[in-house]
């Protein structure tokens, strides 16, 4: 294994809450970096609201260095929100230009802002003259087509970002279809930024075959593979996983299930946010559609924590 790899987490709205990071980082090892999902309409010059403070409080957990990402098109709110996070004590700040969601993309926002490089110059001439901490980029191929990435490389290049973060797939492909490393490699050779490639990595022969064509990017963001399997950072790295690791998955999400209790009052709806890991969790196990099953219809807490039990009892983990 490349004893030089580092592993990012990739933000997912809806998951990976300040909740989610905190649980799981300590019940996980071999990730690097955890990305916040985007935060958005800051008020130029003034405070963080007390809500997005408290998503933002830790900006270290257990030993993993907090991330945070801003969704804009605009240097001044980026500016505003990059002074908030230096004063918190962060590091860096990932500029999300990848979403694909329409809702974002339809505004000239994520991956709906690359087929415009003036506007995208012009951020970045502001932004680098005045920020005060490392300014990280996360972007797709393109929107429409992959000539648009191919036409920011220059820009990318003229300004000091500390990583190029490149998905290698179109806004318009959202998650579907195949990463293009074919034009992702053309796109490498091109920039001169820390490159770290996303895109298609979720399992330990997905990254062997990666490190095969490209030996020389050792930085890798995953998140789909994450979300399925908590283990695999572990298993990318050559790190022992816990001698009974379906008793330890158990408990990260007990203590997840918990943390959220607490956190959300003991609302419902918090179940609909376990429900949406689940999506992703159950492909882990031996039969994910009957996971599902047995998940779908709780709408208490005495049935969520009976289905979880007898998910853990009658499944097996396929890795």
């Amino acid at each position: 294994m490349n004893q030089q790899l580092k592993i990012y987490f990739a933000p997912f709205q809806g998951i990976t809450t300040s909740t989610f990071r905190r649980i799981y980082a300590d019940h996980f090892k071999g990730v690097d970096k955890l990305f916040t999902p985007y935060y958005s309409k800051i008020i130029v010059g003034e405070k963080l609201p007390s809500k997005i403070l408290a998503s933002l409080k830790n900006q270290v957990e257990n030993g993993i260095e907090v991330v945070p990402q801003i969704l804009s098109n605009n240097a001044s709110e980026i500016l505003s929100f990059a002074k908030n996070c230096q004063q918190l004590g962060f590091k860096e700040l990932n500029w999300n230009l990848g979403c694909p969601h329409p809702q974002v993309a339809d505004r000239k926002k994520g991956s709906g802002l690359l087929p415009h490089p003036k506007i995208i110059n012009e951020i970045l001439q502001k932004v680098s003259a005045e920020i005060g901490i490392n300014f990280s980029v996360k972007t797709r191929l393109g929107f429409y087509s992959s000539a648009e990435l191919e036409a920011l490389i220059p820009i990318f290049n003229r300004h000091p970002i500390s990583e190029l973060i490149i998905h290698a797939r179109t806004g318009k492909q959202m998650y579907s279809g195949k990463a293009d490393l074919e034009i992702f490699s053309h796109n490498a050779n091109q920039s001169k930024a820390q490159l770290v490639y996303n895109g298609d990595i979720q399992t330990i022969e997905d990254y062997e075959n990666f490190c095969l064509r490209f030996p020389e990017i050792p930085r890798l963001m995953l998140g789909r593979g994450i979300l399925t399997d908590p283990f695999l950072p572990a298993r990318m790295k050559g790190i022992a996983l816990p001698v009974n690791p379906k008793a330890h998955l158990q408990k990260f999400m007990e203590e997840l299930y918990l943390a959220y209790r607490k956190d959300k009052n003991d609302q419902l709806t918090l179940l609909n946010l376990l429900k949406e890991y689940w999506r992703y969790l159950a492909n882990l196990f031996n039969e994910p559609i009957k996971v599902l099953r047995h998940l779908k219809k709780t709408k208490s807490f005495d049935a969520y924590e009976e289905a979880v039990a007898i998910i853990f009892k009658e499944f097996e983990l396929i890795r």
